[in-house]
């Protein structure tokens, strides 16, 4: 079965290929010089390359500024939460990423299914459980 599988795929994919052919495509020249000569020069930095801590600086405000995203750290939870890596992911200690290990998935999987609801509930503002050190992030 499923060689039988593999070889329509395989019959498809080649048929499909075989239908494109460059000569379908075209190219609107005018429409891209419109587009380079309205579009505006930038930089990547905005501050002199000759002040380096001034660089360093912006650099880590921007680190320390980015939010952390409440659908990444429910994906986590769900698939490895009893390692813990949710936790890692929303800035907690060493030391609580290795408790989750060391209870068998945080108290034989209870403390990850209580992180899985709590995120899934507080999916807005999940700024309380980010760098959170507590073992249990919702107390």
């Amino acid at each position: 079965m499923k060689k039988l599988i593999f070889v329509i795929v395989l019959l498809v994919t080649v048929l499909s290929v075989q239908q494109a052919n460059a000569s379908s495509y075209s190219i609107d020249e005018q429409a891209i010089d419109q587009l380079f000569e309205s579009a505006v020069e930038t930089s990547m930095l905005s501050v002199n390359a000759t002040e380096p801590s001034a660089v360093a600086a912006n650099v880590s405000t921007t680190v320390m500024a980015k939010e952390k995203d409440a659908v990444v750290a429910i994906v986590l939870d769900f698939f490895l939460g009893g390692l813990g890596i949710h936790r890692f992911y929303l800035g907690t200690e060493t030391l609580t990423g290795l408790a989750y290990f060391l209870t068998c998935g945080g108290i034989f999987g209870i403390v990850p299914l209580v992180d899985l609801v709590v995120l899934i509930i507080d999916n807005k503002d999940i700024s309380a459980y980010v760098n959170n050190p507590k073992f249990f992030m919702w107390n």
